[in-house]
Parts: C-alpha cells; sequence; structure tokens
C-alpha cells in the first residue's frame, strides 16, 4: 500500500486516517464491525467517498452498534436506503445488517469478534478469504484484505520507510507477534 502513503499525508480526510487508524490493532467489536461495514460499502468506489460519508455512516448505523444494527428490520432498512448520506445499495446494506447478526453469534461461540479473529490468526489471506466468504456476507478477496490490513492482522498498510509503520509495530499488530 505504498502509494496510500504517499497520497495520504497532508490530506484531510486520507491523513488522519492514515496517520492514526490504518494498520494499527483495534480491539472493540464495534470498531471492528464499522471497519468491516466501512470496507464492504468501499467495494467498487473510493476511499475517499468512504471516509466522506464516515460520520453518515455513523450516525445512520447509530454508531455501528452491533446489538442494534442486527435488530433492524425493514423500517431500518428502508430508512438506511433513503438516506442520502451514506451509500444506498440493497446488498451493501443487507450485508451489514446481516454481518451484524452473524458478529453476535461469533459472541455465542468465541467471546467476541476480536476473539473469533483471534482465534483464526494467522491465516494466509486466500485462507481468510476463504473463512470470511463462509461466515459473512459480502466479503471477496479485496475487502478482507483490507479490513484485516486495517485492523493489524495482516502486512502492508504501510511501507517499511513510513513514518508511521514504527508506532504501529510498537502497537503490537497481531500480523507483527507471530
Amino acid at each position: 500500500m505504498s502509494d496510500y502513503c504517499d497520497l495520504a499525508p497532508g490530506h484531510p480526510l486520507h491523513g488522519p486516517y492514515h496517520d492514526q487508524e490504518y494498520g494499527f490493532p483495534v480491539a472493540g467489536d464495534d470498531a471492528l464491525f464499522e471497519r468491516l461495514a466501512l470496507e464492504i460499502n468501499q467495494a467498487g468506489l473510493s476511499w475517499l467517498t468512504v471516509l466522506k460519508k464516515r460520520e453518515a455512516f455513523r450516525r445512520a448505523f447509530e454508531g455501528f452498534a452491533i446489538e442494534r444494527v442486527a435488530a433492524y428490520g425493514e423500517a431500518e432498512r428502508a430508512r438506511l436506503l433513503a438516506d442520502a448520506g451514506i451509500i444506498r445499495n440493497r446488498r451493501k446494506v443487507d450485508a451489514v445488517i446481516h454481518n451484524a447478526a452473524v458478529i453476535l453469534e461469533l459472541r455465542e461461540t468465541h467471546g467476541s469478534f476480536h476473539a473469533w479473529l483471534d482465534h483464526h490468526h494467522p491465516l494466509p489471506h486466500a485462507e481468510w478469504v476463504r473463512r470470511f466468504k463462509r461466515t459473512f456476507r459480502f466479503t471477496g478477496p479485496e475487502i478482507v484484505g483490507e479490513f484485516l490490513m486495517s485492523t493489524g492482522y495482516l502486512p502492508g498498510a504501510h511501507r517499511d520507510d513510513c513514518p508511521v509503520q514504527a508506532r504501529i509495530l510498537a502497537a503490537g499488530p497481531p500480523w507483527a507477534l507471530r
């Protein structure tokens, strides 16, 4: 992702994401769920589009509170599909709602989404993709790869000479602890 290390610094939206979030370990389930939902919504679009709509996504999906989103029915689905502040794609909206319910199931079997990820780590990218496709909706190779890189489960978010990389390594991402 070396291009991002060149593009992001100084950019009003890419810069803070690159410098403070991208590649750093994420432990909270709601934060992990948000990142997965954003990656799903990025499919076919630019990451900048998603970052511009991020606050609207947070409002629309009630802070990505997993229990709330998992309970969404037709009224909430219709509200989301009418919300011009987010990406109004029925398959993506349905996937986010479905995946919230899946995370609740993972909590039953593993204690948390984070624990489920830790339980399966480390896996090669291709195996992660197979596991995500069996578990979640709307999770192809690009979405899974970016989700795992952005949350510290796969390396590659930053170049070794990027100043952020040293801070990420100091934070102990799962990929560096093997």
